[in-house]
């Protein structure tokens, strides 16, 4: 069994809980409310910048130049084709660029974004890898699971699920999964439980973002700037 297999076989039920929130129903339905949708593509830009981030370290810390290069083939594709998803979706809903620019972060745009710069920073490649890989790899599932909902290609959230069932998004999440699996091997049941439990938060905060997005949450209101 590889690494990757452990992680899926352990934490199954916490996975699916991603798949199954009513925000990411909504997607393949195409029944999710606009403003849902718009607060989600706003923080998603904001969390990507910082998801980047991860990459632009892995480069550095690779001690190998195949291990260089996966790095910043992602990078590259994070920084233009998703980032360019996010700028076209956000003209079809009438935001503007200054606005994705401008925009703050939610409190778990930032808790989890600083969690995985935390231990991008601190660890070593395997934990960097498996804080990044959970986004990655539930995107890739879930775009391939939306993209067998009938209609759902066709509907309004189409290019965000054709985005992420597409090949080479699929490609790349092989070659990441194929990465810690690598990076996971020969390492002490002690390590590879410390991994598990960075999988696992990213995880979970994977879960709380989609639930974020779902009811809008920013700040308490009232609170002065």
């Amino acid at each position: 069994m590889t690494f990757s297999d452990r992680l899926r076989s352990k934490l199954g039920p916490v996975w699916r809980q991603n798949h199954e929130h009513p925000f990411v129903k909504g997607l393949g339905s195409g029944e999710l409310e606009e403003t849902k949708f718009r607060f989600f593509m706003v923080q998603d830009y904001l969390y990507l910048i910082e998801y980047a981030k991860l990459f632009a370290i892995g480069t550095v810390k690779a001690t190998d130049l195949k291990t260089m290069q996966t790095f910043a083939t992602l990078l590259e594709s994070t920084m233009n084709s998703e980032m360019a998803l996010h700028r076209e979706y956000a003209k079809e809903f009438g935001i503007s660029e200054e606005e994705l620019e401008q925009a703050e972060p939610s409190p778990v745009t930032l808790a989890y974004t600083h969690y995985m710069l935390h231990v991008g920073n601190n660890g070593g490649l395997a934990e960097l890898v498996a804080a990044l890989l959970p986004c990655m790899w539930s995107y890739a599932e879930i775009g391939k699971e939306l993209e067998g909902v009938p209609g759902a290609v066709e509907g309004p959230y189409g290019e965000w699920i054709r985005t992420y069932a597409d090949e080479e998004f699929q490609s790349l999440n092989r070659q990441t999964i194929d990465l810690l699996d690598e990076l996971a091997e020969g390492k002490p049941e002690r390590e590879l439980k410390r991994l598990e439990e960075i999988f696992l938060n990213t995880t979970r905060f994977e879960y709380l973002f989609w639930d974020m997005s779902y009811k809008e949450d920013m700040w308490p209101e009232g609170e002065e700037a």
